[in-house]
């Protein structure tokens, strides 16, 4: 069931993405070379509950070990941090948070650079960076998921990358994963026509190769295929009568995107 949200319980949802943006903020600022995944973790659980009510949205969902998910160079998604695990320059970390407030959800992602990262990398970066931009700006009432996620496409594939079949967004708000499913894919006219009210988390995932992936024996992280790196960008936005509304704006975009 696809559960709609007043206009009050969309205010609310972007106190969440507030906090959100704040920590993925922080994120930006911290994965330096030597910093464990693993001590970005506890800054971020303290960040988020220094604000009153708010707690982790991750941390025991589905038995997921952290607040954080800390994806590395091919890991696309629900990496583990780990104070094992030190970062360093040239790899790029995928970084996903959510936050729960008063009972509702806000998540977001962004992949952020390690010191200095080849070109091509930085390219992969824009790409994934952009296809959200263009999935956000599809986000609007009349229109129909299949659009959304074919304007997703469409970009990604045009730049010569891939974009994942298996793993998509979804509809966020009153629990972490919601009905509907958001796809990174899609036709044009096809599936869910979007209204007023609906929340969702947008985020395309992109392979510098292959679509394919894979998950490690850990039962969590999913890697690509063939080894190549994967970007992961993800915003919370709610369908509005003028069109979306992205509820965990990063203060910082181009820090956190490694533009400046």
């Amino acid at each position: 069931m696809i559960r709609l949200k007043s206009s009050a319980q969309i205010d609310a949802i972007a106190a969440a993405g507030a906090i959100v943006a704040e920590v993925l903020e922080m994120a930006a600022e911290q994965a330096i070379p030597g910093r464990s995944t693993g001590e970005l973790d506890d800054i971020a659980e303290a960040l988020i509950r220094d604000n009153p009510g708010a707690t982790p949205a991750f941390k025991g969902l589905y038995g997921f070990p952290a607040t954080l998910c800390t994806s590395i160079n091919d890991e696309v998604v629900h990496g583990i941090p780990s104070f094992r695990r030190e970062l360093q320059s040239g790899d790029i970390v995928s970084v996903d948070v959510g936050v729960r407030l008063e009972g509702l959800f806000a998540d977001a992602a962004v992949t952020i650079p390690v010191g200095e990262v080849a070109p091509a990398t930085e390219r992969l970066l824009g790409v994934t960076r952009t296809a959200l931009d263009v999935g956000i700006e599809a986000a609007r009432p009349g229109a129909q998921l299949g659009d959304l996620g074919w304007a997703i496409q469409t970009h990604v594939e045009a730049e010569g990358f891939s974009v994942i079949r298996e793993l998509v967004g979804h509809g966020v708000g009153e629990s972490p994963h919601e009905e509907p499913q958001v796809p990174n894919f899609g036709v044009r006219n096809r599936g869910f026509r979007m209204q007023p009210g609906l929340v969702i988390a947008i985020e395309p995932m992109v392979n510098a190769g292959g679509p394919e992936i894979r998950t490690l024996d850990d039962e969590w992280t999913v890697v690509t295929g063939d080894g190549r790196l994967s970007a992961h960008f993800e915003h919370t936005v709610a369908v509005t009568p003028e069109g979306p509304r992205v509820l965990t704006r990063v203060a910082s975009p181009a820090r956190a995107a490694g533009e400046a």
